[in-house]
């Protein structure tokens, strides 16, 4: 299994005139029509990104900032609460448990 990473380099190169794609083939010891799907693949998910327009997060992302968000809001409760509590210590003294 090639890394994406990988195959973007390839066709990138194809693209650039760096090498065709039978060097590309011959270099990565795959076929040519394997190098060809990843470009027309590659061009095909650029079309599509281009086209949709988005410039928002992803669906991933936006699921990722409404956990960070509750969690950030479930430290702060608390962290308030540890306060109360900490407080409410200080001025009724040292709990019984803790003798």
């Amino acid at each position: 299994m090639i890394p994406a990473e990988r195959k973007t380099r390839i066709v990138l190169s194809v693209l650039a005139g760096e090498v065709s794609i039978a060097e590309a083939a011959r270099k990565e010891k795959g076929s040519e029509q394997l190098i060809g799907r990843w470009k027309a693949e590659f061009l095909e998910a650029g079309r599509t990104a281009l086209a949709s327009g988005r410039t928002g997060p992803t669906t991933r992302e936006a699921q990722l900032e409404a956990e960070v968000t509750e969690l950030t809001t479930a430290l702060g409760e608390a962290h308030l609460e540890a306060r109360v509590w900490k407080s409410a210590e200080g001025r009724l003294g040292p709990s019984r448990t803790s003798r």
